[in-house]
C-alpha cells in the first residue's frame, strides 16, 4: 500500500503489529491478527455457504441415462452421453439434457424452466428441456448437447456469473474503513505530542475503529442470511442485501411464487341433463388411475366434495397427452382435451346449451368429459393464487416499492387472469428464463 501510495487499513493494521512486536508486547499483536483473520474467515465462509445453497437448489440430481444403442437400452453416467445420443426417458423421469423428440408421445411440467402450471404435449419433433419432468408416457429425445450447455446450464451459469458482479456498495465498508486511516494515524501523532507517552499514542492504533468495520460486516452479513434462511430465503451476499434496500422495482414469477403450482377444481360445469356430482363422480373414477397433476386435481375435488367413485367402468384405455376413454353401463365415456374430445373423438355440444359452452371462463384450464358422443361436464381447473400473495404486494408497496411486474412462461390468458387478481403494475407471458434475466438487466441499467 505504501508503495502504490496508498493509505488504506493495512497500513494501520502492519503499524498496530509491528509496534507491538517491537515493544515486545506479542499478546497484542497476535490479538490484533486474530481478530483481522477472523474476519476475513467469516466473510470467506458466507459466500461459500450462499454459493453452496445456491448449487443444491438448482442441483438436477440425475447421475445416470438410460441411452438406446443398437436396439438396445444401456445405463450410462449423464457425463458420457454425446450430442447425437438417443436418450429414453420415462414417467417420472427428469429430463437430463435438452433435446428433441424422436418417438413417442409424453406429458412434460416445464414449471421449473417456464413456469407453466399444466404440463405440455410432447411428440415427435418438440423441444424438450433440461430440468423438466415427464408426468405420463414415455419417449426417446436426440441429445442436442452435452452437460453443461444446456438451457438449466446456463440458468445456473448465470446466476454463478451474477455472484461474480461488483454491485457499487460492496466495498462501502472497506471505503469508509480506508478514510478513518489518516484520523487513526493523526490522532496517534497528536496525542504523542500532547502527552509525550508513547504507550497513550499507540492506543490510538490498537482502538483502530477501521478494524471493528470490517470485522462487524461479515458478522451482520451472516447473522442476516441465517435469519433468512430459516424463512427459506437464499441470499448470495451482503452486496445483495444492501442492493435490496435501494431498490424500487421487484419482478416475481408467476409458478409456485404468486400461485401454488398446484392445479386444483375451481369449477364444474354440467351438461346434457347431468349435475356436477355425477360428473365429478364419473371424472374421478377414470382419472383415479393416472398420477399426473390434473387427474390429482379432480380426484382431490371428489374427495374433499365427499364424493365416493367405486369401479363403474371397464378397461380404461389412455391416450398419452390426449385423454382417457372408457365403458360405463354400456356408454363409451371419454374425458381429456379438447382436441381429444371434440376433434379425436368427434363430441358434440347439446345445441340448447352452446351459450352456456361460450361462457365457460377463459381464464381456467378446461377438461372436457363426454359420454356417447355427447358432452356432458367441463371440469375448470387453475393453479390457485397464494392467499397471501396481494397481501405482500400491498405491504411492498407501503415500504416504498412503486413498481411490480410478473414474467411467466404461462400463457397470456392465464397470466392476465393472475395479474388482475394480485394486483402487479405490469406483467409478460410466455417468456423463457433468459427472458426474464434480460428484463430484469434492462431495468437495472434504467435504474
Amino acid at each position: 500500500c505504501v508503495l502504490s501510495r496508498r493509505l488504506e487499513v493495512e497500513v494501520l493494521d502492519a503499524l498496530s503489529i509491528g509496534v507491538s512486536l517491537l515493544r515486545g508486547d506479542f499478546g497484542t499483536a497476535g490479538s490484533v491478527m486474530f481478530l483481522l483473520n477472523l474476519g476475513s474467515l467469516l466473510e470467506e465462509w458466507t459466500r461459500k455457504k450462499s454459493l453452496d445453497d445456491l448449487a443444491r437448489s438448482m442441483a438436477l440430481n440425475v447421475d445416470k441415462v438410460w441411452v438406446r444403442s443398437q436396439g438396445t437400452e444401456v445405463l450410462v453416467p449423464l457425463t458420457k452421453v454425446r450430442s447425437g445420443d438417443e436418450v429414453v426417458v420415462r414417467s417420472g423421469n427428469m429430463i437430463p439434457l435438452d433435446g428433441t423428440v424422436l418417438e413417442g408421445e409424453a406429458m412434460v411440467n416445464q414449471a421449473a424452466l417456464t413456469g407453466e402450471a399444466m404440463p405440455v404435449r410432447k411428440a415427435e419433433g418438440s423441444t424438450l428441456y433440461a430440468g423438466t419432468v415427464v408426468e405420463e408416457g414415455e419417449c426417446v429425445f436426440i441429445a442436442k448437447a452435452e452437460g453443461g450447455s444446456n438451457r438449466y446450464d446456463k440458468i445456473v451459469a448465470m446466476i454463478e456469473e451474477s455472484e461474480k458482479l461488483k454491485a457499487s456498495t460492496e466495498n462501502r465498508a472497506l471505503v469508509l474503513a480506508d478514510k478513518l486511516v489518516p484520523w487513526c494515524l493523526g490522532a496517534t501523532v497528536v496525542t504523542y505530542l500532547l502527552t509525550r507517552n508513547a504507550t497513550r499514542a499507540i492506543s490510538c492504533l490498537m482502538v483502530d475503529f477501521s478494524c471493528a468495520l470490517k470485522l462487524s460486516m461479515p458478522l451482520a452479513v451472516l447473522s442476516a442470511m441465517r435469519e433468512c434462511g430459516s424463512y427459506h430465503i437464499t441470499v448470495k451476499g451482503g452486496k445483495y442485501l444492501e442492493a435490496l434496500s435501494q431498490a424500487d422495482t421487484i419482478v416475481f414469477d408467476k409458478t409456485g411464487t404468486l400461485t401454488r403450482a398446484t392445479p386444483q377444481v375451481v369449477e364444474v360445469v354440467p351438461f346434457s341433463g347431468c349435475n356436477e356430482h355425477e360428473v365429478l363422480q364419473l371424472a374421478a373414477c377414470l382419472e383415479e388411475h393416472f398420477p399426473h397433476s390434473m387427474a390429482n386435481a379432480v380426484v382431490r375435488a371428489a374427495k374433499e366434495r365427499g364424493i365416493s367413485h367405486e369401479e363403474m367402468h371397464s378397461e380404461v384405455e389412455y391416450i398419452v397427452a390426449h385423454g382417457i376413454a372408457s365403458r360405463v353401463g354400456g356408454q363409451r365415456v371419454v374425458i381429456g382435451s379438447h382436441h381429444f374430445v371434440f376433434e379425436d373423438e368427434k363430441c358434440t355440444i347439446p345445441t340448447a346449451e352452446q351459450q352456456k359452452f361460450d361462457a365457460l371462463k377463459p381464464a381456467y384450464s378446461h377438461l372436457y368429459m363426454a359420454a356417447s358422443g355427447q358432452l356432458v361436464g367441463v371440469i375448470c381447473i387453475s393453479d390457485p393464487l397464494r392467499p397471501e400473495a396481494a397481501a405482500v404486494l400491498n405491504g411492498l408497496r407501503a415500504l416504498g416499492i412503486r413498481n411490480t411486474v410478473m414474467m411467466t412462461g404461462d400463457s397470456e390468458r392465464t397470466a392476465a387472469a393472475i395479474a388482475k387478481q394480485v394486483g402487479v403494475d405490469r406483467f409478460f407471458a410466455e417468456v423463457l428464463p433468459e427472458d426474464k434475466a434480460n428484463f430484469v438487466q434492462q431495468a437495472k441499467a434504467e435504474g
